[in-house]
């Protein structure tokens, strides 16, 4: 009975951490932005590699456990996020690219299941607000940095450069082109030199202007910025600024 009863506490703790954790994409979109700054100013190799993971991890548990997921994914999630930093620095002391291109896979997982986790709370949401469309705009973030990291690990299996007439890109190369091709910009300075880059580069086309006109374009035109406070002020019985006072009851 006692364990019983520790195990319902657990339970309990981790139930109103999470509903203190509720909805906040707000969080979730911040991390992904700072994931970006990292990955375009420092370069994806050696010792910066590390915090780049370190960030990446942040995001994908964050966003977890924002998305209201199960305790035990979410501690597989801190697991996993563990392994990706220690093969990072593990690559920045040994200087190989082996554990850098395990370091990746694990991030481009992490990622693409937490994203699928907010992805699912913000389509299954009874109610559009603003949590909402962050939540939408975090996930549509992250797909520019899935896509560099895919490109990244592909320039360094292949034996050919991933660009044409760019021998050397870092970092900051793969990113500004993955948010380039994810927004259609399309500047031309960075083109992929062949497959699969080229027929990666169409699937980030496609899926940036589909996620846009469909799914982000769809929940703005549901949202309804005020309503909340307007619900919130009719229970307290005042009137919203610029609208007529709430009828008084009979009696």
């Amino acid at each position: 009975m006692e364990r019983v009863a520790r195990r319902a506490g657990r339970e309990e703790r981790w139930r109103q951490r999470a509903e203190r954790a509720r909805d906040a994409f707000g969080l979730v979109l911040a991390l992904v932005l700072l994931t970006y700054v990292l990955s375009s100013l420092l370069g994806n190799r050696g010792w910066p590699a590390v915090l780049i993971s370190v960030s990446i991890a942040a995001t994908s548990i964050v966003a977890l456990v924002s998305s209201h997921s199960k305790r035990r994914m979410v501690r597989l999630a801190i697991l996993i996020s563990a392994l990706s930093v220690l093969s990072t620095v593990i690559a920045a002391i040994t200087d190989t690219h082996l554990w850098l291109n395990i370091a990746a896979g694990i991030q481009i997982l992490l990622l693409a299941v937490a994203m699928m986790a907010v992805l699912r709370r913000v389509i299954t949401t009874a109610e559009v607000g603003s949590r909402t469309i962050l939540g939408a705009l975090s996930v549509y973030a992250v797909l520019g940095l899935l896509f560099t990291y895919l490109y990244g690990t592909i320039d360094r299996l292949q034996s050919t450069p991933f660009f044409e007439g760019h021998p050397n890109p870092d970092g900051s190369d793969f990113i500004f082109f993955s948010y380039t091709t994810l927004t259609t910009t399309g500047y031309g300075n960075l083109v992929p030199n062949g497959q699969p880059g080229e027929m990666l580069a169409g699937i980030e086309m496609m899926l940036g202007e589909i996620f846009l006109v469909t799914l982000v374009a769809g929940l703005v035109s549901l949202w309804r910025p005020g309503e909340g406070l307007k619900e919130r002020l009719a229970r307290k019985g005042k009137s919203v600024p610029g609208e007529p006072p709430p009828p008084e009851s009979a009696g």
